[in-house]
């Protein structure tokens, strides 16, 4: 397998994608935040000490979605059509769903994982105060389009 962000010399670079067709993109991650379940109950009552941070992490993960490539060295600027973030509390933390779309040269794999892990960042921030102990994992779910194909995420057994 050839690495398409090294040079012949080794060296990373940025791909070049002008050549490549146009086509719609698009990409869903997911990321796990799992916390005490008291604090799934203050979030889920409006009562966590910050406020909403449900809208907080939405506004969040869209703007950081948005920003990929000044966080991410070799990602290209992609004009992102639509960003979704879908916080769903349950149990022992909660699930983030972000969704990337665009129509560009290049995939939108990154932003949804980015939108995903700052969201998830930024209900540990909010909630940091009642809970040190959050955490989270985030994983590409699937992507559509472009010239390696779909991809769809094999469910755990």
């Amino acid at each position: 397998m050839k690495l398409t962000h090294l040079n012949d010399q080794g060296e990373a670079h940025m791909v070049d994608v002008g050549a490549k067709d146009i086509t719609v993109r698009r990409a869903s991650a997911h990321a796990r935040v799992t916390m005490q379940r008291a604090t799934v109950r203050l979030i889920r009552a409006g009562k966590a000490p910050k406020g909403d941070v449900l809208a907080a992490a939405r506004i969040a993960g869209i703007m950081a979605a948005k920003r990929t490539p000044e966080l991410i060295p070799l990602c290209h600027g992609i004009a992102l059509t639509r960003v979704t973030i879908e916080l769903t509390p349950r149990g022992d933390g909660v699930d983030i769903a972000c969704t990337t779309e665009a129509r560009d040269r290049t995939g939108v794999e990154m932003e949804a994982m980015v939108g995903a892990s700052v969201a998830a960042l930024t209900l540990y921030d909010m909630l940091k105060a009642v809970d040190r102990a959050i955490s989270y994992e985030v994983a590409l779910v699937e992507k559509t389009g472009g010239k390696s194909g779909d991809y769809t995420r094999k469910p755990k057994r």
